[in-house]
């Protein structure tokens, strides 16, 4: 026998859909959150609104309420979000958040934020959309609890376009530095300001220097990626004749072990910040990489503004971005992370808050 949205049991799944959706103030609301979320568990291969529909509720025609739900129901996601982060905070001791640059491929131009990237890793320049997103690092798992979409100039300039991809009024161009911090401001409000350490690797899509300059300003502890050239060093030097990062390792840094034979190098460095007032502040920090005994050259440098834990330690957080892209890779595979089907801006965020909810239930219940 099929089973329908009134009758569909699912134990922690069941709750986590009570605590979500159960502010909504419709009941259909309510109804298909749950329905959503139990076609992205439970829809083998790719997740359309058709197949997800069929294997939840045995019959395609409730399709079109599935995708009213999403792209054109009128509920605000944040509200959603901020109830799976408490969820995940109050389930998981959270060691870091974590932000994940997460591209996805499309085809056309009318999705939303979509635009031609050039991609390092790959070699080749692709037609994509760009989200960014927080990801909550229990150690053994990377849970997705909010996500920004990266908006080129065209959609928020051109009203035709704007219009079209049901831009909101209040939206604005915004860097991906500027929707990293927006991000961790965002994190900070639903935890009532108890916070973790910011860990990402945004080298390859953008300047890092004013994330670092926002977060050391309002006091927030991280380890973010740093180009080997960043100028470093005290403020009494204008930038052009500071050192850069990789020279002051490689000639003044200090070297630790840290088992099998590995090697890390740190450099203690002041790092300089900007208040919200615009008050410059400078702060202690460290350099830190792992040694490259093949090269005699460091690897991967993070600056860092935590300066009472190992650097051993700092760079087992640093590993963290490695599994929020392997989350990012299970969610493309297993929860319909590519499968939205829609072209609003409305539609792109409530699909992203589902596929994160789904993915965080399906991980912590195994």
């Amino acid at each position: 026998m099929h089973e329908t949205p009134e009758t569909a049991t699912g134990g922690a799944l069941d709750d986590l859909s009570r605590l979500l959706f159960g502010h909504l103030h419709r009941s259909d609301q309510q109804r298909w959150g749950h329905v959503y979320l139990q076609g992205l568990l439970r829809t083998h291969g790719k997740k359309t609104v058709r197949r997800m529909a069929a294997a939840v509720t045995g019959s395609e025609a409730t399709s079109p309420s599935l995708h009213q739900f999403v792209n054109a129901s009128p509920w605000d996601w944040a509200p959603v979000r901020s109830r799976l982060a408490r969820w995940v905070t109050r389930s998981l001791p959270v060691r870091s958040w974590t932000l994940a640059p997460t591209v996805l491929p499309k085809r056309g131009d009318h999705s939303p934020g979509v635009h031609q990237r050039f991609l390092p890793d790959s070699g080749r320049t692709v037609n994509c959309q760009l989200g960014l997103g927080l990801f909550l690092d229990a150690g053994r798992a990377h849970l997705p609890v909010d996500w920004q979409l990266f908006l080129p100039p065209r959609f928020t300039q051109d009203p035709a376009v704007r219009e079209r991809a049901k831009i909101p009024a209040g939206a604005r161009p915004q860097s991906l530095e500027e929707q990293a911090l927006h991000l961790v401001q965002e994190m900070t409000s639903w935890t009532d300001g108890e916070t973790a350490p910011v860990v990402a690797d945004l080298t390859a899509l953008c300047d890092i220097a004013p994330l670092i300059r926002r977060l050391q300003g309002s006091g927030h502890a991280f380890v973010l990626a740093v180009p080997g050239q960043t100028a470093v060093g005290g403020a009494e030097l204008p930038p052009a004749e500071r050192p850069s990062a990789r020279a002051l390792l490689l000639r003044r840094g200090v070297r630790h072990p840290a088992g099998a034979g590995r090697q890390i190098i740190s450099y203690e460095t002041p790092v300089h910040g900007l208040r919200p007032s615009g008050e410059k502040t400078q702060g202690p920090g460290r350099l830190l990489a792992e040694w490259d005994a093949d090269t005699g050259r460091p690897g991967r440098i993070w600056l860092t503004n935590i300066t009472d834990r190992h650097p051993a330690e700092l760079l087992e957080l640093a590993r963290s971005p490695r599994g929020a892209q392997a989350a990012v890779r299970r969610m493309g595979e297993d929860f319909g992370l590519l499968d939205f089907e829609g072209r609003s801006f409305p539609g792109w965020h409530r699909h992203m808050t589902l596929v994160s909810a789904a993915y965080t239930c399906g991980i912590l219940e195994g």
